[in-house]
């Protein structure tokens, strides 16, 4: 297979470009080499390289600052989906697209299943689904996992800013009142190589919205805290005292894009899909620690 992977250089695509290499030749233009936001140059280096399926990792991730540059936020969230889409639709071939826990409105306490309607608090929540809606309209071989609170062992991410504060400082106060899963970018990979394989094989042959997350739940409280404790079993030198790590509320901490409180996700249909048992989030942010630390 030939493969395109868009935004490889991102912590999601720098795992992809580590877990397919096996299966064929993978494709992963640089910034450099393709501006995603120019969609006529995507369309045109598309029909160059006649990949036999796209996995897009690329997106507008910057959460706050899409409320003041949502066209930029709605083109890559959106409408670059919408063109991957019209060209896996017209040479009959899949798209994997990775979406948001964002595009759910945050409230009650029980865990998003993917029929649940929709509701984003924010212009990226909103760009996230219109992507969805996008690909959904335009081709019939599609894959989307949503996913939630995404980090790895490189770039920026919510553990390497933990550790980088808690390396500085005594005390801190986090948000407490968020609920979620956190999920590496290795486990994506992981669970995208898992996902090729199938569809190679035939084993996949029904397009679908899947929730991608451990199992569990935590806050971003409890998982600095987690983090901070995992550190120092490993050795690292921190100055934050636990007892010091306060939880606070939302309301506590005013970001210019709302966040949802509740990003529980079930993810029994992505168990059914690929036939495993998710780990939880626990034994995978030992393993990313473990990775970044060593």
């Amino acid at each position: 297979m030939k493969i395109l992977v868009t935004g490889s250089t991102g912590q999601v695509g720098f795992e992809l470009l580590r877990a397919l290499s096996p299966l064929g030749q993978i494709i992963a233009p640089t910034r450099q080499e393709l501006d995603l936001g120019d969609l006529a140059a995507v369309g045109t280096y598309l029909e160059e390289q006649s990949p036999d399926m796209i996995i897009n990792a690329a997106a507008w991730t910057a959460v706050d600052a899409a409320e003041d540059k949502q066209d930029m936020a709605f083109c890559l969230n959106a409408d670059l989906p919408r063109l991957l889409a019209r060209y896996t639709n017209k040479h009959d071939t899949w798209l994997i697209h990775y979406s948001s826990d964002y595009v759910y409105p945050g409230t009650g306490t029980t865990p998003w299943i993917e029929t649940d309607s929709t509701g984003p608090l924010s212009v990226y929540g909103k760009s996230k689904l219109a992507g969805d809606s996008a690909i959904q309209e335009e081709t019939s071989r599609y894959l989307i996992f949503r996913t939630s609170w995404v980090y790895s062992a490189r770039g920026n991410n919510f553990m390497k800013t933990m550790l980088r504060l808690g390396a500085e400082r005594e005390s801190l106060n986090i948000v407490g009142d968020q609920v979620g899963a956190p999920t590496p970018a290795r486990l994506i990979a992981q669970l995208t190589f898992m996902t090729v394989c199938k569809i190679h094989s035939k084993e996949i042959v029904t397009s679908g919205v899947f929730h991608l997350a451990p199992k569990g739940q935590t806050n971003w409280h409890a998982f600095a805290c987690a983090i901070f404790t995992l550190a120092k079993e490993h050795g690292h030198a921190l100055a934050v005292d636990i007892e010091k790590v306060n939880a606070i509320e939302t309301v506590d901490y005013p970001t210019p894009a709302a966040r949802p409180l509740n990003s529980r996700m079930d993810v029994a249909a992505i168990e059914q899909l690929l036939a495993i048992n998710m780990p939880d989030w626990e034994s995978q942010l030992e393993l990313t620690l473990k990775e970044y630390l060593n």
